[in-house]
């Protein structure tokens, strides 16, 4: 859904999975869900969902799609300087919805 609208934008952005976020050069008290980096010399911008903090946080199947796409909406928003309900109308939306 993403891809559609948002092509010439995500066309060099990769993306990935990761099982756990490596927290040597975070220095916060939480653990991220997901995070952007900006491209670097030859390598992409890349945005990084991490899969076990993201699981913990939904209970459910439904709820775990909805994280994810929540997730990623505010992961693309950062990346393009916008506001993650920009990127994607149903952000934010409840399971109930």
């Amino acid at each position: 859904r993403l891809h559609r609208r948002w092509r010439p934008q995500l066309a060099a952005v990769e993306f990935a999975v990761e099982d756990v976020p490596l927290l040597d050069d975070w220095d916060r008290d939480w653990v991220p869900l997901a995070r952007t980096f900006a491209a670097a010399g030859a390598l992409p911008a890349r945005i990084v969902v991490y899969r076990r903090p993201v699981e913990t946080r939904a209970p459910a199947p439904r709820q775990l799609r909805l994280l994810v796409g929540d997730v990623v909406a505010e992961q693309v928003a950062e990346l393009l300087g916008v506001e993650p309900d920009e990127i994607d109308p149903s952000y934010g939306s409840s399971p109930d919805d």
